[in-house]
């Protein structure tokens, strides 16, 4: 793998400030000089690396004023974005938006996969819903992330739309952290197990309708479980 470049370093440790807080959306940056001396580099390399986040939206630059941390919505790299809600302080708004990304998409790609998918893909889909069964029995959160996670995957493929897939590649990540922490409660177990029968029936019944609506119905509980066992006071 090649060396990132100077530019890069600074850019990635200044946006590694951001996320972890130090930097707040609103608050200003140090200027070139502070920069230059902590990363012992030209103020020119800094300059680049400052209009590198200001590419991706990150930072605002106001002549005159200085340098300005953007809110996420504004950011327009998905690197950065992703970076943020894994690692970043507003997680609890970062968990209820991955949600509900998650709830526009899973739920089309579930209603092409009623029509699409086929006998073998249908017998994997009910042997990933069985391991989650095992693994709840067996106190195993990680097998029941695992399956849990291939349970989805499975049908994002059955959809047969290749950007669906190829858009939710990156989240893995993020997905498998968010299910170990929510997977580790007994009863969004046993809610989710629940759903993932009410999917898989809706899926072998190629109703497409009944199938979009069972994967809307378990984003609604995995939404009301994340704020009710999970997030509780924090702010969203």
């Amino acid at each position: 793998m090649a060396r990132k470049s100077l530019v890069g370093v600074v850019a990635d440790e200044l946006l590694d400030r951001i996320i972890a807080g130090e930097f707040p959306p609103g608050a200003s940056v140090p200027g070139e000089l502070e920069l230059s001396a902590r990363h012992e580099v030209s103020r020119m390399t800094v300059r680049e690396a400052i209009k590198t986040l200001e590419a991706q939206r990150i930072l605002s630059v106001e002549r005159g004023r200085g340098t300005f941390v953007n809110p996420l919505n504004r950011w327009a790299s998905l690197e950065a974005v992703l970076r943020a809600a894994s690692e970043g302080k507003n997680d609890a708004a970062a968990a209820v938006q991955l949600i509900e990304l998650r709830r526009m998409l899973e739920s089309g790609a579930c209603e092409l996969a009623a029509v699409r998918i086929g006998d073998e893909d249908l017998e994997s889909l009910y042997a990933h819903l069985e391991a989650m069964r095992d693994a709840r029995g067996a106190n195993n959160v990680a097998a029941f992330v695992e399956a849990d996670l291939a349970f989805h995957d499975l049908i994002l493929k059955a959809s047969e739309n290749v950007f669906a897939a190829v858009l939710f590649e990156p989240l893995h990540r993020i997905l498998e952290k968010r299910r170990t922490e929510t997977s580790k409660v007994p009863d969004i177990q046993e809610h989710a197990i629940w759903h993932h029968e009410q999917v898989a029936e809706a899926l072998a019944s190629h109703d497409p309708h009944r199938a979009r609506d069972a994967m809307d119905a378990h984003m609604q509980q995995t939404l009301e479980d994340l704020k009710s066992y999970v997030l509780k006071g924090q702010s969203a």
